[in-house]
């Protein structure tokens, strides 16, 4: 499933600040509470992002792998 593969990722957290701080600049509205990762809820994660930004949730996934991605240098 593509969300196991992007939130595994998510996992090192290192890199998640990095990431929430991109996905911040990509959608103003995201707060910090909508971005709190905690491992066991990335549907919820997902889900929270998806509302605040009226996005599709195909939308919400590629923007995370892509700016994780990036956060990564992979």
């Amino acid at each position: 499933m593509v969300t196991d593969r992007i939130m595994n990722t998510l996992t090192l957290k290192g890199n998640w600040n990095v990431a929430k701080g991109k996905l911040k600049q990509k959608w103003a509205q995201l707060t910090d509470d909508d971005l709190q990762f905690v491992e066991g809820k990335e549907e919820e994660l997902l889900g929270r992002i998806q509302k605040r930004t009226g996005q599709t949730r195909e939308a919400v996934e590629k923007a995370v792998r892509d700016v994780q991605q990036d956060s990564c240098g992979c």
